[in-house]
């Protein structure tokens, strides 16, 4: 019996362990499904395959191939692990041995995953006669090696915001390239949805504009996780109708699913023990028993502190290793490198990180995951469990929910879980502010007819607003740029500004960078007497230099983090559309204003507070759109006022996160404002925003779904055991005398009416 088995067995003999386990589901193991190797493929490439070992391939594998082969774009989808790359290293390097003039280019969403896949095809192409020249192209790309990468680089790996913002804009230098363009690859497609998605979809119009422009039209090859709509939104970024392959043949082995729900410690107050010390209390028993754990955590904050917890419990002699890692954004690259590498040999027992993971990084088979925190959506919960299993041998997953209401919806409903399918993924690359950047950029690249369409956009108007503003100019009906400004620089493809605050310990006398943060999170993160933690160590900020993008810390030793608090005030702008009655409903536009004001001291493992400061910086503005909802006197009827703040207090903390679910999408994607007599309405308002510029229709469809989601939010709070409201429904208690459950349930009934 394996050291996993015989843990397994020791949780499942254990009463206390399994009171707060909600569901454990044995996932069983699957054969593979085999099948030759297609004749399509070149000798010699069937040659390297069975050089590694390789006789035959997963149904999907084959399936792949045949119909690249037949000339279509193609879209695989399933699970994490599934050897989805060799369905598009086969076909892109037997158009190379055919073909020494052809290229191919391939997106991946994030720079680790680019060097990665860079490794694997020159481990596939190194016994071939015929040299294939692979390479990453991104911001680490040394300028030397520029030049040569444009000229005889025959697959060019890179990401969406360096193809957006260095490879189109100058596409003149990349002849070779777009004259030649045989594949485009898009792994990762599941991650291009919402603000994301709506960027790269127009990137790719602006991508087959200038194939075009050159004479060549590529075929695209798209990978993804599972997801609901894999048609629809390949659709969406491409727009080209796919052939889609779901059907995995590759084997799985039995995996152990569990939910763990954290026991209660106050049961009338609704609040359970922390997730993350649960999390460090199962991850220190598996790392313990020498089975190699990744454990998932929602922030960069959670990452650090439950390193350090996880450090603390390896009893270790000084100098030694104790084979623990943290795995997150703002690490620098060799640091990154590192750790998978230590992954994959071994030598890394136990790693903790953000989402960034979770994507298809070769790390090796794990044999545990521990999600700490309900990911958002089931999709990435499924992709978190698969980075633990191997082909042969026992896995194990376990989601430990917090007090948020989605996880304990999560936890309490294992049947929606396990039985719903994934979410859809959504993009709208029609999204105004959106497409006016992108055709800005796709005018600096090529002019414009007066007649062209941007992938299936009608532009006219567009084309005729921008010449208004003296941004184009018009000649024998063409669109010429005119301005002197570089487009594609202003743009960022996500909801995060491009420029970065590095981080420089002074601690020794001289100073060095030991990672960075984006500059939306610096107020949150690094702001004047943050602790700042970094690979299990502390740092106290000792001066935020916004202006120069700069924090300069020092290495201290203190019992506690900080967390900081975020203050957004919301202005209405426009308003689409409107409809009256005992409440009155509308969506429009709205501008975000957020402030960092303070932060907290907490103190580690008891997670009490030590007290707080002031946090001086400036705020971020954003545009966006709102769904709202007022509430007329006539229909509060003689509700005091303090109730009604109460009411809506609370249902700003529940709504978004159960209207996600509704709408099937990230709950980070949502915010919500209440104001208990707001300006623009001069009633009591709930406000409902979409968390990106310009939004991503998410408000719109709250404006037509906002009774279904009210339901399900009403049936959330009566389902709770809480007395007066608690964490796991209306979010804390708030001041003494002040209740939120039962006004938040007048609050419902008067919408529902």
């Amino acid at each position: 019996m394996s050291p996993l088995d015989e843990l397994l067995q020791q949780w499942q003999n254990n009463p206390e362990f399994m009171s707060s386990v909600t569901r454990w589901e044995v996932v069983p193991a699957v054969e593979g499904s085999y099948r030759d190797i297609p004749e399509e493929l070149d000798p010699r490439i069937r040659e390297a395959l069975v050089t590694r070992g390789i006789k035959k391939l997963y149904s999907h594998q084959a399936a792949a191939v045949e119909a690249v082969s037949r000339g279509n774009h193609t879209v695989i989808v399933t699970p994490t692990a599934s050897g989805k790359t060799l369905c598009y290293n086969l076909p892109v390097v037997g158009a190379m041995i055919k073909n020494p003039a052809s290229r191919a280019l391939y997106l991946f969403p994030t720079k680790a995953l680019a060097q990665d896949q860079v490794a694997e095809l020159r481990d596939l192409t190194s016994g071939l006669d015929r040299k294939i020249n692979c390479h990453t192209y991104d911001g680490d790309t040394e300028p030397g090696l520029r030049r040569g990468i444009r000229h005889s680089g025959h697959i060019v790996v890179t990401n969406p915001d360096m193809l957006h913002s260095a490879i189109l804009p100058h596409h003149t230098k990349w002849v070779q390239l777009f004259q030649n363009l045989e594949y485009i690859v898009i792994d990762e497609m599941h991650q291009y949805r919402g603000v994301f998605g709506s960027h790269v979809a127009n990137v790719i119009r602006r991508l087959k504009r200038i194939c075009a422009f050159y004479g060549s039209s590529p075929r695209f090859i798209l990978c993804s996780a599972t997801i609901a709509n894999p048609g629809e939104l390949a659709e969406t970024l491409i727009e080209e109708k796919p052939e889609i392959i779901t059907e995995n043949g590759a084997p799985r082995a039995e995996k152990h699913f569990i939910l763990y729900n954290p026991p209660m410690v106050n049961p009338e107050l609704g609040l359970r023990r922390s997730s993350l010390l649960e999390a460090n209390r199962v991850a220190s028993s598996l790392i313990k028993s020498d089975i190699q754990t990744i454990i998932f955590t929602r922030s960069r904050l959670g990452v650090e502190v439950l390193l350090t917890y996880l450090k603390q419990n390896m009893k270790i002699r000084p100098g030694e290793d104790s084979g623990i890692r943290g795995y997150r954004g703002g690490y620098l690259p060799k640091e990154r490198r590192a750790i998978e590498d230590g992954l994959r040999r071994g030598k890394v027992k136990g790693v903790v990180s953000t989402n960034a993971l979770e994507l298809g990084i070769d790390i090796g088979a794990l044999d545990a995951c521990i999600i700490t925190g309900y990911p958002g959506s089931i999709a990435s919960t499924w992709q978190q469990a698969g980075r633990s299993g191997r082909r042969s041998g026992t896995s194990m997953a376990m989601l430990v929910a917090n007090s948020e209401p989605l996880n304990q919806y999560i936890v309490s409903n294992p049947d929606y879980f396990f039985g719903r399918t994934p979410e859809r993924a959504l993009a709208d690359p029609d999204n105004m502010i959106i497409l006016t950047n992108h055709v800005r950029c796709a005018s600096f690249e090529l002019p414009f007819n007066h007649d062209d369409k941007f992938g299936r956009s009608d532009i006219g108007e567009l084309l005729k607003f921008l010449e208004d503003e003296n941004v184009l100019y018009s000649n024998d009906g063409r669109y010429h740029w005119m301005e002197d400004t570089y487009p594609a620089e202003e743009v960022s493809l996500r909801s995060a500004t491009r420029e970065n605050v590095v981080i420089i310990d002074t601690t020794n006398p001289s100073p060095v960078v030991i990672g960075e943060v984006d500059r939306f999170s610096a107020p949150m993160l690094v702001h004047e007497e943050a602790i700042y933690m970094h690979a299990g160590r502390q740092f106290q900020v000792e001066k935020l230099d916004f202006a120069e993008k700069k924090a300069y810390v020092r290495q201290v030793d203190v019992n506690y983090f900080t967390d900081a608090n975020l203050s957004v005030d919301l202005k209405i702008l426009d308003t689409f559309e409107e409809l009256n009655g005992p409440v009155n409903l509308a969506w429009g536009d709205v501008r975000i204003n957020a402030l960092v004001s303070m932060f907290k001291k907490i103190r580690f493992n008891t997670h009490e507070n030590l007290g707080s400061g002031p946090v001086d910086l400036p705020e971020t503005e954003m545009h966006t759109t709102a769904f709202w909802l007022a509430f007329p006197p006539d229909s509060l009827g003689s509700m005091p006022l303090s109730a009604i703040q109460a009411g809506l207090i609370s249902l700003a903390n529940l709504v978004p996160q159960v209207a996600s679910l509704q709408m099937m999408c990230d709950p980070r994607d949502l915010r919500a404002v209440s104001q208990v007599k707001a300006p623009f309405t001069e009633l009591p308002t709930l406000y409902l925003y979409d968390n990106f510029p310009g939004g991503v229709g998410y408000s719109q469809e709250m404006y037509r779904i906002y009774r279904d989601i009210m339901q399900a939010v009403r049936k959330v709070i009566t389902d709770c055991h809480c007395v007066e409201g608690c964490p796991s429904c209306i979010g804390p208690v708030l001041q003494e005398g002040e209740t939120g459950k039962k006004p938040a349930l007048q609050l419902l009934e008067v919408i529902l009416k």
